[in-house]
């Protein structure tokens, strides 16, 4: 069965890997594949988060993306280094307002079977001693991050490996299982998966409301360097009701991040973005000044009307969504991948993407 995935970012990536280790002929469609929003991301792969609070089905679906990260990551590491590692992620506090706040999510993490360790102010201070004071913490000693660069070139290497092809065009419109692309060559699909993110909804051909929009959400990120690392364990630190994250890779980057801007498509890099990212992280680790500047980038989040993930079929026989995971496209990509491979394959995809259905919207 001849498979289509318009969209090369780590959710269609993650997704024409897992088809192909299932035996499908995999194509994946993208005129910069792995060069867009997840190129971006910081990879932060926290157990919890605000959001989860009160959405008790996404909730689901994070932890079982959680569970099945080991396996996803040891199975690509037979093709290519992904860049993973568990070695904790620490919520920092800088005011009591915010220490407050870790009351309520080491009980909720805790009542999710997920482990943490309240620290006091001298015990963030040995785990973090480039910080500022803070008010206290708490450790999540099972979590981690993943550099989603390295991540995605693993999956390109595997895709490779097992015989998947990638298309370096822009597709433009969906025809009778073709997809036509911007210089007019169409590629045949038995079935198709839209994966483009906040751009799948622009792709044409297919009928009114078959595809919800998926809003563009700015997001700048800031790349520092310094040898050794400044940094040594995912933070995120919390001050006067805003969150930073503080990300480390073992080379000595640390990514610094992020804004959250209403701003259609537009991918600038601006001063404002830069200053506002790196004043907060100078009041957090006030050494900040003295790394080397690496980069400053801007990636579009990819928002459904609800804002939360969008996967299995459509209304549109063999055609599929794969899109719409805002913050999240890192975290969730492996349970992304396996739900796609079950709805590929005509097997039962896992229960906790049931709620998820493209349908939902009508």
């Amino acid at each position: 069965m001849n498979t289509v995935v318009v969209g090369g970012g780590v959710i269609g990536l993650a997704t024409a890997w897992r088809a192909a280790r299932q035996g499908l002929s995999v194509t994946v469609i993208d005129p910069t594949p792995a060069g867009k929003t997840s190129h971006v991301s910081g990879g932060m792969l926290p157990a919890v988060n605000e959001q989860l609070y009160d959405q008790e089905d996404l909730r689901r679906l994070c932890l079982a993306s959680r569970a099945l990260y080991p396996t996803f990551v040891a199975e690509l590491e037979e093709f290519a280094p992904a860049g993973f590692r568990r070695d904790g992620v620490l919520d920092a506090a800088f005011d009591e307002d915010s220490l407050n706040s870790l009351d309520r999510q080491q009980a909720f993490q805790e009542s999710l079977g997920v482990r943490t360790e309240r620290l006091t102010p001298e015990e963030c201070a040995e785990v973090q001693p480039a910080f500022a004071p803070t008010a206290g913490g708490l450790l999540s000693p099972d979590e981690g991050a993943v550099d989603p660069r390295t991540l995605n070139a693993a999956l390109l290497t595997a895709i490779d490996a097992l015989g998947g092809t990638v298309v370096r065009k822009r597709a433009v419109r969906v025809g009778d299982h073709t997809v036509v692309l911007d210089d007019g060559d169409e590629v045949a699909f038995d079935r198709l998966v839209l994966a483009a993110g906040c751009w799948t909804h622009q792709i044409g051909g297919l009928p009114e409301n078959a595809v919800p929009e998926i809003r563009p959400v700015k997001g700048q990120i800031l790349r520092l360097h310094s040898d050794p690392p400044l940094v040594s364990v995912a933070t995120r630190a919390l001050s006067k009701g805003r969150s930073l994250l503080l990300i480390p890779r073992t080379d000595g980057e640390l990514v610094v991040g992020s804004t959250y801007e209403e701003r259609g498509y537009d991918e600038t890099v601006t001063a404002e973005g830069t200053h506002d990212l790196l004043t907060r992280a100078a009041e957090i680790v006030p050494g900040v000044g003295a790394l080397r500047f690496a980069e400053m980038s801007a990636g579009l989040r990819p928002a459904s009307p609800d804002e939360l993930p969008v996967i299995g079929p459509s209304t549109v026989p063999d055609v599929y969504l794969a899109a719409g995971h805002f913050r999240m496209g890192v975290q969730l990509a492996p349970v992304t991948a396996v739900a796609m491979a079950a709805y590929l394959t005509d097997t039962a995809p896992l229960a906790q993407v049931l709620p998820f259905t493209p349908l939902r919207f009508g």
